[in-house]
C-alpha cells in the first residue's frame, strides 16, 4: 500500500490533497501545528484522528485505524517524536506543504520566514535519509522566477526571486537536487501558479486575492485591489493542484530530481477577476491600495513538462472555479 506522510496536511491546499489520496486508496497521516491549517478542513473531507506528537505511539500501539481514517499529529513536522514516528513505520512517501506561504509576510519577517521554509525543510529531508522513501514531493511556487522575461514561463527561465519566499522554495529545490546526488533520494518539485478554491483562509492581512474578496464579499465590505488591477496571475484551481501532486507521486519511474510547473498556461488580471465575480455575485465596492511589496507582474506557466511526464492538465476554468469558491463561501450567485 502507498503510504503517504503530509506535512501542512490541514492547511488549504494540503486537506485537498489529503482527500484526494484517500479516495484513491492511499494509507495518509498529516503532520501539522494548526499555526495556518484548520481540523475542519479535514472534518468535511475525510474521517480522522487526531494526537499531539508525544502520544503518537502509545495511541498506535492501543489502535489499529480504519484504511481509509487519517492519523493526524498536531504538532511541529520536525519534533523528535513526529521524526521517530516518520522513520519508523514504513511511509512511501512524503509530500511536503507545510510552509508560511505568504510572499508579504516574508517581506515583512524574513528572518522568521526563513527559519519556518529553509531549515526545517531540510531538517525534515534530513529525517528522510535511509528510511527507503519512494519519492519525495515538494510544494514549490512560480515565485522561484520572479519577474520572468518568458511568458509563458519554461522551467528553465533563468531564477530570480522579488521575495525571501520566492528564494526560500528555490533554496529548497537546490537542496534536493544535492540530497538526489547525494543520497540518490527522489524528488520532485511543483512550482504552483496562484491556488485558489474552497478552504481558503480570507481573513488574514497575508491571504491570497480571492481568498480575500470572498471573505469581505461574505461580510458585504469593500474588496481590496492593489495596484492598477492589471496585474496578471496563472490562477489554478486547488482540486486541480491536488490531483497533480498526487500523480507525480504515483509515476512509476523514478524523477532522480525534477521541477515542473503546475498552472493553466492561460492568465488572468485581477480587474478580469473582479469583474467576473461581479457578473457572478452583482454589485460591490472597491478599495484601491498601493502595490504590495515583492509582488511579481506577471506570472504565467509553460505546463508541457508536466503534461508529458505525468498526463497531468488543468480541468477546472476560472468560471467554474469561482462558483465552487463561492458557493463554499456561502455567497448567493446571481446565475
Amino acid at each position: 500500500m502507498k503510504k503517504a506522510f503530509v506535512t501542512g496536511g490541514a492547511g488549504f491546499i494540503g486537506s485537498h490533497l489529503v482527500k484526494s489520496l484517500v479516495d484513491n486508496g492511499w494509507h495518509v497521516t498529516v503532520v501539522d501545528d494548526l499555526s495556518g491549517g484548520k481540523i475542519e478542513n479535514l472534518a468535511e473531507k475525510v474521517k480522522f484522528r487526531a494526537v499531539p506528537p508525544v502520544m503518537v505511539e502509545q495511541l498506535l500501539s492501543t489502535v489499529t485505524l480504519e484504511n481509509d481514517q487519517v492519523l493526524v499529529i498536531t504538532g511541529d513536522m520536525v519534533d523528535p517524536a513526529v521524526v521517530y514516528h516518520l522513520q519508523n513505520h514504513g511511509y512511501t512517501h512524503v509530500f511536503h506543504l507545510a510552509a508560511n506561504p505568504r510572499v508579504e509576510f516574508s517581506v515583512q519577517y524574513p528572518a522568521t520566514s526563513t527559519a519556518t521554509n529553509v531549515q526545517k525543510t531540510v531538517e525534515l529531508m534530513s529525517a528522510c535519509k535511509g528510511i527507503g522513501l519512494k519519492r519525495f514531493v515538494f510544494a514549490s511556487s512560480s515565485a522561484v522566477y520572479g519577474e520572468a522575461k518568458t511568458l509563458p514561463t519554461p522551467e528553465e527561465e533563468p531564477k530570480n526571486p522579488s521575495s525571501p519566499y520566492g528564494l526560500h522554495k528555490l533554496v529548497g529545490e537546490q537542496f534536493m537536487k544535492l540530497f538526489s546526488d547525494l543520497y540518490g533520494m527522489d524528488f520532485v518539485a511543483l512550482r504552483f501558479g496562484n491556488v485558489y478554491g474552497p478552504n481558503s483562509d480570507g481573513s488574514s492581512p497575508y491571504s491570497t486575492a480571492i481568498g480575500a474578496w470572498c471573505n469581505k464579499l461574505k461580510s458585504s465590505e469593500s474588496l481590496r485591489s492593489d495596484g492598477d488591477g492589471e496585474q496578471s496571475r496563472d490562477m489554478i484551481y486547488v482540486g486541480d493542484v491536488a490531483e497533480g501532486l498526487r500523480l507525480c507521486a504515483e509515476r512509476e519511474q523514478n524523477f532522480g530530481f525534477s521541477a515542473m510547473n503546475l498552472g493553466t498556461c492561460t492568465s488572468v488580471t485581477n480587474n478580469q477577476i473582479l469583474q467576473k465575480l461581479h457578473e457572478l455575485v452583482g454589485d460591490f465596492d472597491i478599495q484601491h491600495a498601493p502595490v504590495r511589496p515583492g509582488d511579481v507582474r506577471h506570472t504565467l506557466l509553460d505546463i508541457v513538462k508536466v503534461a508529458n511526464e505525468t498526463g497531468w492538465k488543468s480541468n477546472i476554468t476560472l468560471e467554474e472555479g469561482l462558483r465552487r469558491t463561492l458557493e463554499w463561501w456561502g455567497i448567493p450567485l446571481q446565475n
